[in-house]
């Protein structure tokens, strides 16, 4: 028995003290700081909904172009993530964080210049390049600082960034596009790619003096601390004896494919959502960018709440399953919901249902693979799982895109989102208690 699975009591042993002191250390140290880049990174990949509001008429974009452009992100984020993880399990997470940071800044600011759909296209399949391998480099990354009973609440802690990033990121790109509209003969949105991609620069710097690469590098530990937190790690990958321990064991292991096609339905859930709600909330009979930002904040808001409150739960009960498999239906019937209201009012409570089920399902969800993977195992399938998984996010924009441009409204595409997430959820069922609960 590792010392975080001693149940406190009255005068409870300094060993038991020592380790939440140390656990205290790593979170206030590591997850803000990864929360903030990570809120960085999430609004340079969805503000391109925000940019639609003025940019699709200016450069007469269709509604089915809009969603190529903004999936086509996640083709080059498919091809670069592997190797990404790969380089960065070698060379470190400060480096590597780092680099992803400052390109993907400089290609977020790039995007003022986009002039057609083939720029447009261009820009987005190389902003994938550039982010391939940020998020499985941050899992993999904290299951080197956390042991599986801790980590669910770690996870959605740190992914508490995306409702996080729109939050205040959608009024503030509505905010932007409205103030800096004709400014020195730009548009709005122009401004809203250039400011908005300066933060991912300054953490691009910011993290390479600032992270620490392993648990035995990092100075601000005290030698009890790491060993603590040392063993803690040492022990449960132990406990993985049924890990594939190569890269091409890894993308040929059932499991892993089974966390692939769960992943792929719960990411097309997030993104159809994500990169389409200033639309929806526009199409409500919502007007002026930054009220449509501060009206699409509200189902985020929801979202906050309920991903804390899940991941918490989740570990103290060490459920996994159904943490994820009633937000998920849930969502689904706010997708569902959605299609049929009458007003704003009713338009945005069943978006928050949307919206708080499915993207709380994307954090929990981490708790399922890293359950079983260890070592390059855990580098190799977390970046796979993570690549294979976000195709979704090209996939679900397009077929958004394409379906309303078809059928004329929002309905068919919120019911392909619903489908989605009800057979993610069965998918989970399929997946042993034993293996994920712990």
């Amino acid at each position: 028995m590792t010392l975080q699975t001693q149940a406190p009591v009255v005068g409870a042993h300094p060993a038991q003290t020592l380790e939440d002191r140390a656990y205290g250390k790593v979170f206030w140290r590591i997850v803000p700081f990864l929360m903030l880049c990570y809120v960085v990174a999430y609004l340079d990949r969805v503000n391109v909904g925000f940019a639609k509001l003025q940019m699709s008429s200016e450069l007469g974009l269709s509604e089915a172009a809009y969603g190529i452009g903004a999936g086509i992100f996640f083709i080059g984020y498919f091809l670069f993530e592997v190797p990404s993880n790969i380089i960065m399990n070698k060379v470190g997470a400060r480096v590597w964080i780092a680099r992803i940071m400052l390109t993907w800044g400089v290609i977020s600011a790039a995007f003022m210049f986009t002039s057609s759909e083939t720029v447009f296209y261009v820009l987005r399949f190389l902003l994938g390049v550039a982010e391939a391998g940020f998020f499985p480099g941050i899992i993999l990354y904290l299951t080197a600082w956390y042991p599986a009973h801790r980590r669910a609440r770690i996870i959605t802690t740190f992914m508490s960034a995306i409702p996080i990033s729109a939050i205040f990121g959608n009024p503030l790109s509505g905010l932007l596009m409205d103030s800096f509209h004709g400014t020195h003969g730009l548009s709005g949105w122009q401004w809203m790619f250039l400011i908005e991609a300066i933060p991912a620069i300054l953490f691009g710097v910011a993290t390479f003096f600032y992270l620490d690469d392993t648990i035995q590098g990092a100075k601000w530990l005290n030698d009890e601390e790491k060993g603590v937190l040392t063993a803690n790690i040492e022990a449960e990958n132990r406990a993985k004896t049924a890990s594939p321990h190569s890269i091409g064991a890894t993308l040929t292991d059932r499991r892993v494919w089974l966390m692939c096609l769960i992943y792929f339905c719960f990411v097309l859930g997030q993104y159809g959502l994500n990169f389409w709600m200033p639309t929806i909330v526009k199409a409500s009979g919502v007007s002026g960018n930054l009220n449509i930002g501060l009206i699409s904040a509200i189902p985020y808001i929801c979202t906050f709440v309920a991903m804390l409150a899940l991941g918490r739960s989740a570990d103290r009960l060490r459920e996994r399953r159904w943490h994820l498999v009633v937000p998920a239906l849930i969502a689904a019937c706010g997708f569902v919901a959605a299609t049929m209201a009458t007003s704003t009012t009713v338009s945005i409570v069943c978006l928050s249902l949307a919206a708080a089920g499915a993207i709380s399902c994307a954090p929990l969800f981490w708790s399922l693979p890293t359950a079983f993977l260890a070592g390059t195992g855990a580098a190799a399938g977390i970046a796979w799982i993570n690549s294979v998984g976000n195709l979704a996010g090209f996939l679900g924009p397009f077929l958004v895109g394409y379906l309303k441009d078809f059928t004329g409204t929002n309905s068919a595409g919120m019911y392909l989102l619903a489908a989605a997430l009800v057979i993610g959820s069965l998918a989970v069922l399929t997946v042993p208690a034993k293996t994920v609960n712990r």
